[in-house]
């Protein structure tokens, strides 16, 4: 995956983050959704009082209708017209595709919980459905040679795979008897972050409650035989004591990524959007596709 695209997808992650409203007929129940947490109102009731003066609920929408009133409805707009054009040209992105950017993504976060992850996922591939769908149809019509691409892909290649990856946590002790004390602590129930801050002689990761992040499976980081352990592992769960060359560790692995990789044929439509829009000046915005499209709405034509 290029930077472009990622830091393109992390970009409009950040933007569609921003609250969403739902609105209703006044005195009626309002529902205020932020970051997957839903709370009802009642639209006749003040949101905010300071010192007995009341910010009421009109004015609350009246300012976000003038800060991201055109913004949010342009990005429906887009949003609803790329899914249109994308339904009628038949254009479908390729779940490998969609499985590697979702690792790329999954690995540049901290520990999440299960729960999280999905919300989080189901998210992420709306917008990386999207943004390539975009791609096709901003470059359909952009022919790039096929020496062009075939030469691109040979130099660049590496970049379209992902890598195996464990998320991990780990408790390093330097004995025997204190790692079966702590073990017995976590099938009693206790938290395996507040344990490493507690007991771990990693300096380096205890007040991080022991985590050691994503870690390439091939990488010269990753701690002598956790990969064994972690490969026996389920997800989301702790192993039990070993020995290791530092001492004796307890590890956790959130998570497990694993390895994606294309052949030619499997890349080769991506990586010509990716030239078409280098080659064309073409920033992945979908304001070209509107001037061949009817759209009549609230701040212009």
């Amino acid at each position: 995956m290029s930077r472009k695209l990622l830091w393109g997808i992390i970009t409009v992650l950040l933007i569609t983050n921003i609250a969403t409203l739902l609105f209703m007929n006044q005195n009626e129940n309002v529902i205020v959704s932020e970051d997957g947490e839903e709370t009802a109102i009642r639209s006749n009731e003040p949101v905010a009082t300071i010192d007995g003066e009341d910010i009421t609920y009109a004015e609350w929408m009246t300012a976000l209708r003038e800060t991201h009133g055109e913004k949010t409805l342009q990005s429906l707009i887009d949003r609803h017209l790329v899914s249109k054009l994308a339904n009628e040209k038949h254009i479908e992105i390729s779940e490998k595709v969609i499985e590697r950017e979702l690792a790329y993504l999954t690995s540049m976060q901290g520990p999440l919980a299960e729960d999280e992850l999905a919300k989080a996922e189901e998210k992420w591939r709306e917008e990386i459905v999207y943004r390539y769908q975009l791609e096709f149809l901003l470059t359909e019509d952009i022919s790039i040679p096929e020496g062009e691409v075939e030469e691109y892909y040979d130099v660049y290649k590496n970049q379209y795979d992902f890598s195996p990856a464990m998320q991990l946590s780990h408790i390093l002790v330097s004995d025997m008897e204190t790692a079966e004390k702590i073990y017995g602590e976590l099938e009693q129930g206790a938290n395996f972050d507040q344990l490493a801050r507690e007991y771990s002689i990693d300096e380096e990761t205890k007040n991080s409650g022991g985590y050691l992040g994503f870690i390439n499976t091939n990488s010269q980081f990753f701690p002598d035989g956790y990969e064994e352990i972690a490969n026996e592992m389920e997800e989301h769960s702790y192993s039990t004591p070993f020995t290791t060359g530092n001492g004796v560790g307890i590890i956790y692995l959130h998570q497990s990524l694993p390895k994606i990789k294309f052949s030619y044929e499997e890349i080769k439509p991506y990586v010509e959007n990716e030239l078409a829009l280098h080659e064309g000046n073409l920033p992945l915005q979908a304001a070209p596709l509107w001037e061949k499209h009817e759209i009549d709405w609230l701040y212009g034509n």
